[in-house]
């Protein structure tokens, strides 16, 4: 499984990471505080329709001087979302994140979430993944054990072309 899978498969947990568009901010800001998450996927049921971030909060209701007890999520909500299939790879999601200057990026198979991602999710796992490549090519350089033979689907491939 790739890096990317992996990650999806850990930040998949879409009902823990979403709320109602007619809740209030603060609810929104304890099931934050509860789940320790950055933001949370709005879901009008099953409907994507914004993100809510701590962002969000601190300009849209500290600095603008509103409520979060009587505020609703929808009114203080980022709408223009920019989103991802799983067939994106980290990299391309971290440049996305970049370059759109986002934290959280939704993961939508035909139009359904899958996943929420966060900038420091994909960025540890590119820093695991490069590390993982570095070991595997210390490996293969030194000779510290032979990858081939304990890989049965590599010492088949080279006993094919052994053979020919």
């Amino acid at each position: 499984m790739d890096a990317f899978q992996n990650i999806l498969r850990k930040c998949q947990d879409i009902q823990a990471q979403s709320i109602s568009p007619i809740a209030s901010v603060e609810l929104a800001l304890e099931k934050m505080d509860v789940g320790d998450l950055g933001a949370l996927l709005v879901m009008d049921f099953s409907h994507l329709v914004g993100i809510f971030s701590e962002r969000d909060y601190a300009r849209k209701i500290l600095l603008k001087g509103k409520s979060s007890l009587t505020t609703p999520v929808y009114e203080v909500m980022t709408t223009n979302l920019i989103s991802v299939t799983p067939e994106f790879c980290l990299t391309e999601c971290l440049a996305l994140m970049s370059s759109c200057h986002v934290r959280h990026l939704p993961v939508l198979d035909n139009n359904k979430v899958v996943a929420l991602l966060g900038i420091e999710d994909v960025a540890f796992a590119l820093i695991d993944n490069r590390e993982f490549v570095i070991d595997e090519l210390t490996t293969y350089i030194t000779g510290s054990h032979d990858v081939i033979n304990e890989n049965p689907k590599l010492s088949h491939i080279f006993e094919t072309l052994a053979h020919h």
